[in-house]
């Protein structure tokens, strides 16, 4: 009875369930894609904020504008100073001893809840209830100041265009004489909605977003998924909220940088909820990441299929996802032509001179990985680490291609607020 006991008790835990990085919010993408890409952009940023900071001899405040559950602490805390070489420890942007406080606002009480028992041992993390729709909170504005106010996963497209400027000038009233804004949208042009594309570039349009991915592709339709509004964006009508914003506030808000997020890979590429053309491209990226999980190589291929009258996006997609198709491609032929007996290729296709050079540089990693690693005769080598560093380069390809201007999933605009 005793042992029944402790397994039944582990087992309510939630904790005793079978782990995977194939499925759900927190996906192998979202891992190792998707948060280490916000994490590269953010870096330089918060890397200066440290430094001033530290001279100064004070600590960070951070804000987490719609924190959901408490991901952001991990986001930012898991922001490193640099790439580090072999023999480096990993060192954190902010570091815990340079954190004084990380406080989270989010409408939903179900998530405070969620966030309040992630962080329950936590003394520097703080949750609150706040609704954003008319600018910051009483709450939030009798807070001392800030030294970063960051949103994440399309917060702000939750919101019109002026309640995002109220809000904007909010964080630039309330914000000390020098800090960041990080601002997260969903990008008006992800190929993943291209059916949305025809709606009107100069008028605010929000789509019905089914939150319809976290559920495994045989029981998606027969389940009844609640849909709520987002705005899609572009970079564009991010500077014109922006700029209001700032006039509105008398407060220098400079742009350092925009980029856009999940490219190829975004969270609805699989549903096909907006595209029907869409391939389904996410599930086997997880698994390229999956410990002991062989991909089919060939599932990552794209064919892209154009719509009329934009020449522009189709430019920008057809360029992308062929240089993507060229990477698997070259992948999928060094794998088939190296030798494990003689430790060699047999043949090494062909790179171009005209490629971009960021597909040349993913084009001599994957040959470089191979050569060096596929002798090795235990572990699964193609599974473990060949498969994973063709995840990372084409993480890389997209983070070196994407433009900046709403073609992702997610379209990121990181501010510099000066007094």
């Amino acid at each position: 009875m005793t042992e029944k006991t402790a397994y039944t008790q582990a087992f309510q835990t939630g904790k005793y369930e079978k782990a995977s990085g194939l499925l759900g919010k927190y996906d192998n993408v979202r891992r190792f894609w998707e948060d280490q890409v916000t994490g590269y952009s953010v870096r330089p940023a918060l890397n200066n904020l440290v430094e001033r900071k530290r001279h100064h001899l004070e600590r960070i405040r951070v804000i987490d504008l719609g924190c959901g559950g408490g991901d952001g602490y991990d986001q930012l805390m898991g922001v490193t100073t640099k790439d580090p070489g072999l023999y480096e420890w990993i060192t954190g942007a902010i570091t815990s001893d340079m954190l004084k406080e990380y406080v989270g606002l989010d409408l939903n009480p179900d998530l405070i809840k969620q966030a309040e028992e992630y962080h329950a041992n936590n003394p520097k993390t703080r949750f609150y209830i706040g609704d954003l729709s008319e600018g910051l909170p009483a709450e939030v504005m009798a807070e001392p100041p800030f030294d970063v106010y960051f949103t994440s996963y399309g917060t702000l497209s939750h919101f019109h265009d002026d309640q995002n400027s109220k809000i904007i000038a909010d964080v630039c009233r309330h914000a000390p004489d020098q800090a960041i804004f990080i601002g997260d949208w969903l990008g008006r042009y992800s190929y993943e909605w291209q059916d949305l594309w025809h709606h009107p570039a100069d008028r605010e349009y929000f789509m019905d977003y089914r939150i319809s991915y976290i559920y495994p592709e045989e029981i998606r339709d027969q389940v009844e998924v609640a849909t709520f509004p987002l705005r899609l964006i572009t970079r564009d009508e991010v500077t014109r909220i922006v700029e209001k914003a700032s006039r509105d506030a008398g407060v220098e808000l400079k742009p350092l940088k925009f980029f856009d997020r999940s490219v190829l890979i975004g969270r609805h590429m699989d549903t096909g909820d907006y595209n029907a053309n869409c391939p389904k491209i996410r599930l086997p990226i997880n698994s390229l990441f999956e410990g002991y999980c062989r991909t089919e190589l060939e599932s990552l291929l794209i064919d892209y299929i154009p719509r009329q009258s934009f020449d522009y996006l189709n430019n920008f997609f057809e360029m992308f996802f062929m240089c993507t198709n060229t990477l698997v491609k070259y992948t999928i032929d060094l794998v088939s032509a190296y030798d494990t007996d003689k430790e060699e290729f047999g043949s090494i296709p062909e790179v171009q001179p005209f490629y971009p050079e960021p597909l040349k540089r993913g084009m001599d990693t994957m040959r470089r990985v191979i050569q060096g690693i596929g002798w090795v005769s235990y572990g699964d080598v193609r599974a473990n680490v060949i498969e994973p560093i063709l995840g990372y380069t084409l993480r890389q390809l997209e983070m070196d291609l994407q433009p900046g201007m709403g073609v992702g999933h997610g379209l990121i605009g990181i501010f510099e607020i000066r007094k």
